[in-house]
């Protein structure tokens, strides 16, 4: 699964790609060049786990995430950048919201809310494109006596998406039923991709959210997530150690760090969720997509332990949090045996019974 990290030139996406992957990124824009690297997933229940099993190995959980160059006409006009695009699941739009006139902006003044309606015209033309050269495709297919009933459900479903993006509208919320669906498989529409907005703000304006509510208010119709931090302030949190860091953040009256939130919506978006192992030799944080079966979870850890299936011990972890330990768990009956047809919940901590 890939989170694909765009934005206008000099919004700070290279600062969040160092950040989450702790790669430190050469690109050179001008080349379009494109990056990936794994990026750890902040989640404070891990950190929770860990501190109390004290493990001799943690694994916490990664996701890909691709730096794109600078998006603008020329960039997105490029093959390559689009191929790219389109290989992404979900994708992260930085947009700049902190002043600096040390720090030059494209369009020549910050305005966050501009930027992300540049940003979203961009994928919906980029969409539209698509769509046209499909209809005109189908249409010379059907005068040489070419054309299928399929495509004929499929050129109709194209139409109907074509109008939704002469709207300037996004295909997020273009509605399909399962066959239509499978019709419409091998098409990568940008538009139908789940969206996070970052707002790169002013270390000042960080516990200011009127912003981000401004943001959701002007989007609410098409699904993003958005949230603020100031990758200034995130940069500085990277180099503190952890008690450091809660005194650093506690200064800022900030929760906890911005990356956290990010970690959590990247998920979001991608439609997973968490689950534990944990023990003195290792505490592993997984991933599986939302709505999954006891087994499916068993078979991210090993095939042999989905096949060979019995059973899975579950601890709930706001109940190990508020007890404080697995044997107060045991002890107040909070330790729950689940079967085959258990759907996994975000945050379960599990041990698998199996035989094969």
């Amino acid at each position: 699964m890939k989170i694909g990290i765009i934005g206008l030139p000099q919004v700070g996406k290279k600062a969040f790609f160092e950040l989450l992957t702790g790669n430190k990124s050469q690109a050179d824009f001008g080349k379009q060049e494109i990056k990936i690297g794994a990026a750890l997933i902040r989640d404070s229940r891990f950190d929770y786990l860990v501190s109390m099993y004290q493990p001799l190995k943690q694994v916490p959980a990664t996701i890909d995430v691709v730096l794109l160059p600078k998006f603008d006409e020329e960039t997105v006009k490029s093959g390559e950048f689009l191929k790219s695009l389109e290989k992404c699941d979900a994708l992260c739009h930085i947009v700049r919201a902190f002043k600096d006139e040390a720090v030059f902006h494209s369009e020549g003044s910050v305005d966050p809310l501009r930027d992300i309606d540049k940003i979203l015209t961009e994928l919906v033309l980029s969409d539209l494109i698509l769509v046209e050269k499909r209809i005109e495709r189908i249409d010379n297919e059907k005068k040489k006596g070419a054309s299928s009933s399929l495509q004929d459900k499929e050129r109709e479903i194209i139409v109907r998406m074509k109008q939704t993006l002469d709207e300037n509208k996004p295909l997020i919320n273009f509605t399909l039923n399962d066959e239509e669906k499978k019709l419409m498989s091998t098409y990568q529409f940008l538009t139908r991709k789940p969206m996070i907005i970052v707002l790169n703000i002013n270390d000042d304006k960080i516990i200011d959210s009127s912003l981000v509510k401004n943001v959701e208010e002007k989007y609410k119709d098409f699904q993003f997530k958005v949230m603020q931090t100031s990758a200034k302030i995130e940069a500085e949190l990277s180099l503190l150690e952890q008690t450091e860091r809660q005194a650093f953040l506690d200064d800022l009256n900030i929760k906890e760090p911005a990356l956290n939130k990010l970690s959590a919506l990247c998920f979001e978006a991608l439609g997973l969720i968490s689950f534990f192992t944990v023990g003195k030799d290792e505490v592993r944080q997984w991933t599986v997509k939302k709505a999954s079966s006891a087994p499916q979870a068993a078979g991210a850890i090993h095939s042999d332990l989905e096949r060979g299936f019995i059973r899975a011990e579950v601890m709930k972890y706001g109940e190990l949090y508020s007890f404080g330990s697995e044997l107060k768990l045991k002890e107040n009956g909070k330790i729950y045996l689940k079967g085959k047809d258990y759907i996994v919940e975000d945050g379960d901590i599990i041990n698998i019974r199996f035989n094969v």
